[in-house]
């Protein structure tokens, strides 16, 4: 049980004419029922962000085959279009919200595109979906002071607990980026397990608050999608996005020692 892979399928925008903001980012409605239609022909197994990270915890057996279906930000469209295609196969999923973008009372305006409101989020949830925290304004949580990195995770988990009347228990990294520091504090937070991208299956080795997702796009064909889910080719599916990754993360990790050198000098 503890050498099992699993495949975290990050999701943003479900929608036929998104902006060009989500465009890169978002599936079409056709193209997310086909992929789910996918998973139930192939036997596999949605569970939540949850479950997952309890079976690993405990050592409780996972059912066969598993797989996770979640979605960043709160985009409108998975209300409108992703629902009823899991509710088709009766697949639960996790939805991970930054709660300044939603529509409603703490809507900063910062949302990409058109987002959830608050009675749209409570059906998902009641339809099965698990609502997790993806931070207030989606900042690079790696990049922000510590004071702004708490205000991030326990502003985003009290808007949530008071708009579900549920504790959310799962998180995931804006840009899915994150340090040792964001991981202490999203644990500290009182959040359970935490998600990041890094475009590779899911081990119960990496921790709970590391597990490791793979991006599914609007150029992602049903051929490469078919091949994510069963575990193959994942390394020459996101070569290229894993070398901007690296070559990203010796950026920021420059721009993060000239913040610490200027604060100091300052």
């Amino acid at each position: 049980m503890s050498d099992v892979r699993v495949p975290i399928l990050m999701y943003h925008a479900v929608a036929t004419d998104p902006n060009e903001a989500t465009r890169a980012l978002s599936v079409t409605p056709g193209a997310f029922a086909e992929q789910m239609a996918v998973l139930a022909d192939r036997g596999l197994t949605p569970v939540t962000t949850a479950r997952l990270a309890a079976c690993w915890r405990t050592g409780r057996p996972l059912p066969d085959r598993p797989v996770l279906i979640t979605f960043d930000d709160g985009y409108e469209g998975v209300h409108r279009h992703a629902l009823p295609a899991l509710a088709k196969h009766g697949f639960p999923a996790t939805l991970f919200v930054s709660t300044g973008w939603l529509r409603g009372p703490y809507d900063t305006g910062g949302g990409l595109d058109t987002m959830l409101d608050w009675d749209q989020v409570r059906e998902l949830a009641a339809g099965g979906v698990e609502i997790g925290g993806h931070s207030h304004s989606h900042p690079q949580l790696d990049q922000v002071s510590d004071a702004t990195l708490r205000f991030e995770l326990i502003h985003c988990k009290e808007i949530v607990s008071d708009q579900l009347g549920t504790v959310p228990a799962s998180f995931a990294y804006p840009y899915g980026y994150s340090s040792r520091r964001v991981r202490q504090a999203v644990r500290e937070t009182g959040y359970a397990q935490a998600l990041a991208v890094g475009n590779g299956l899911a081990r119960r080795a990496q921790g709970p608050y590391a597990l490791r997702r793979v991006t599914v796009r609007r150029s992602t064909g049903i051929e490469e999608f078919e091949r994510v889910v069963e575990g193959r080719a994942i390394a020459r599916t996101f070569a290229g996005d894993r070398a901007l990754t690296k070559g990203y993360a010796v950026v920021r990790r420059v721009r993060q020692a000239r913040r610490l050198v200027s604060r100091s000098v300052g």
